[in-house]
């Protein structure tokens, strides 16, 4: 299959390009059914010329070209229907009858707040424009209204206020926010391409509008992104402060799998500068090594790394309802387990060599000792809650 792509070097573009490129060079084998031969990277710097020799070869076209802040409303009618005109009389010229895929907009619903939209305008003439050339031609034409994209490699200050937050946010930059209460609906990107892959293997999910929102319907004219969020300006920013904060906090919130919380993460993470992509963390250091917390979770537990000196005996203290995993990384330990009430002790000897996960289980005092008489110990410890200096359900007792 050859694939082309215009907009290439646009934001959806570029993570649609990379993210093909995985496929056709089987870094990516979870869509064994697209077999992809070329991609032809189309955008402003390319010619009329490679514009018509894509055109003549192309299996399958994705239209992400289009002008989204430029200086003249004008220019709307010229990026996003001129250019789309252009790119369609080419592929009727060599009568190619690929699948066409339009990057539109839920601006072009003309719905509420958009019904004035110069740019709305546009994208509907567009629109427009691709159903008629698909009707004419026979022509298979789906048609994407997309919501607020959201994702890495978005620029800020441009047209997406998360983006801008992100950035902002990540660079200790000021950001405003007139009112909190806005909700957006948003697609992140890395979930528009896998829509742009069920595209690609003729599985693309159809919809109808009711006003701006996308209702999925097997047999509706438009298409859609099946996996959108929806969040307010005030709770994204609250979010971000969050992410902001975790390396002085040491608290990951929580991430679920597929969640908003988890997406958007990963997005600020991308606007991180140089500078904040290592941060310290406190050792506390005394003679016997030294003691650090790496992360904490509100709901499941704390990470830490312990370094223990040659010979030296760590822990003698035992938990009420705290429990903990013990995982020699380097070095040989002996970890030591006593019931509270009883005088059986449980030994396992560890090490790097093999590494394996050993409970400190509760009410039972427990130890960790570095066997070398000359290599440090290094051990990362998991503990099911943070530890709660108010609370600390810590009971001296030697095994």
């Amino acid at each position: 299959m050859k694939i082309l792509v215009t907009g290439a070097k646009g934001f959806v573009g570029r993570n649609l390009v990379e993210n093909l490129k995985n496929i056709r060079d089987g870094k990516n084998r979870t869509r064994p059914q697209i077999k992809i031969d070329d991609i032809y990277e189309f955008d402003l710097d390319s010619t009329n010329d490679e514009l018509d020799q894509y055109c003549a070869q192309a299996d399958f076209v994705f239209n992400l070209a289009g002008v989204n802040r430029p200086k003249d409303p004008e220019e709307f009618k010229a990026g996003n229907y001129g250019f789309a005109s252009k790119l369609l009389e080419t592929l009727k010229k060599h009568n190619n009858k690929a699948p066409v895929m339009l990057s539109s907009s839920v601006q072009a619903t003309l719905q509420g707040r958009f019904g004035t939209s110069e740019y709305g305008l546009s994208k509907r003439a567009g629109e427009d424009l691709f159903f008629e050339y698909g009707r004419d031609n026979n022509v298979k034409v789906l048609v994407y209204r997309f919501p607020n994209l959201v994702g890495k490699w978005a620029r800020p200050n441009y047209n997406s206020a998360v983006a801008t937050f992100c950035n902002n946010i990540a660079k200790d930059l000021p950001i405003t926010v007139n009112d909190p209460t806005v909700e957006l609906e948003i697609l992140f990107i890395d979930d528009l391409v896998e829509e742009m892959f069920d595209a690609l293997e003729g599985k693309e999910h159809r919809c109808e509008f009711d006003g701006v929102n996308a209702v999925l319907r097997q047999d509706g004219k438009y298409c859609a992104a099946p996996v959108t969020h929806k969040a307010t300006l005030g709770r994204i920013v609250e979010l971000l402060r969050e992410f902001h904060d975790q390396p002085k906090t040491l608290v990951m919130p929580e991430i679920p799998q597929g969640s908003f919380e988890k997406k958007l993460y990963s997005t600020y993470l991308s606007y991180l500068p140089k500078e904040k992509v290592a941060f310290p963390l406190k050792m506390n250091v005394d003679a016997r090594g030294s003691f650090t917390e790496l992360l904490k979770t509100a709901n499941c537990g704390q990470v830490s790394v312990n370094i223990s000196k040659p010979g030296v005996t760590k822990g003698q203290h035992w938990h009420n309802s705290k429990w903990e995993f013990f995982i020699v990384f380097s070095g040989r330990a002996l970890i030591q387990e006593r019931k509270i009430g009883s005088e059986e002790v449980m030994e396992f000897e560890v090490s790097g060599d093999k590494i394996e996960a050993v409970h400190m289980l509760p009410g039972y005092t427990h130890n960790i000792v570095n066997l070398s008489e000359t290599d440090d110990l290094v051990t990362v410890m998991w503990a099911n809650e943070p530890f709660n200096p108010d609370r600390p359900d810590v009971f001296s007792e030697t095994v």
